[in-house]
């Protein structure tokens, strides 16, 4: 997939930002598409900021537990097969890591955290970023475990309307990532191979069960964590954007 000099220059700019280079992704089909997780774009660390304001001293620790807590539900969820939209397993997480670190939850700021998952900032790097893959003819869609209701907060009024062409949420298929029936709403939406799809995570976790499907994967790995033992490594990996534009150029 050809990128012009202009979209190159511009991609040297961004990772001169970002001081990560991408892994070269090297023979294989033509990446025809690019399925993005919903924490690659919308950035949550204003979340743990109000975490910290309200519980001062133990917002770190109440984040790390919340965060913990959601993903563990939605696979529990999954597993027995009793769904719940992604707010309602946010608020249920919420609820237990208050009760777990024994910290009182009032109505006022459980709705303020809650809240503010439908009103993410984007990432700085975002909007460049993706401007550049629709130049150079990619299709785009979200595929997360956002509600359809989060893709509507973070998204409507912002410069990202109409930026996907799709926007894949878990709850058409009452199943949350990484099970296969998440991963297979790209393939049937774009009407493209699993192999010319390639799937951008924010969570290690994630990067495995997309690469396990059989995405051609890159890890968006803005919190520089280490890869998850699982068995599946991401055929590229960066800190951001530029990383990603790099990998798609090579």
């Amino acid at each position: 997939m050809p990128f012009s000099r202009r979209q190159l220059l511009a991609i040297t700019s961004l990772a001169a930002v970002t001081g990560i280079a991408a892994s070269s992704r090297g023979a294989g089909a033509p990446i025809k598409a690019v399925a993005f997780d919903g924490f690659p774009i919308f950035d949550p660390r204003p979340i743990f900021a109000l975490a910290e304001n309200l519980f001062p001293g133990r917002g770190a620790e109440l984040s790390n537990v919340w965060r913990r807590t959601q993903f563990e539900y939605t696979w529990l969820r999954t597993m027995t097969g009793h769904y719940r939209d992604f707010p309602g397993v946010i608020d249920d997480a919420l609820v237990f890591a208050c009760k777990s670190l024994d910290l009182e939850l009032t109505g006022v700021k459980r709705s303020a955290l809650v809240d503010s998952y439908l009103k993410m900032p984007l990432w700085p790097d975002v909007l460049p970023a993706l401007s550049m893959l629709k130049e150079s003819g990619l299709r785009l869609a979200l595929l997360s475990n956002f509600s359809p209701a989060m893709f509507d907060g973070n998204i409507g009024g912002t410069e990202l309307e109409g930026t996907f062409e799709f926007q894949l949420s878990t709850d058409a298929v009452r199943a949350y990532k990484p099970d296969p029936r998440a991963y297979q709403m790209g393939v049937d939406a774009f009407g493209l191979k699993r192999e010319e799809i390639l799937f951008a995570a924010f969570a290690g976790w994630d990067a495995a069960g997309a690469k396990l499907f059989g995405y051609p994967t890159f890890w968006v790995n803005r919190q520089t964590l280490p890869r998850e033992q699982l068995d599946a490594v991401p055929d590229g990996e960066g800190q951001g954007m530029a990383d990603l534009l790099r990998f798609l150029a090579n």
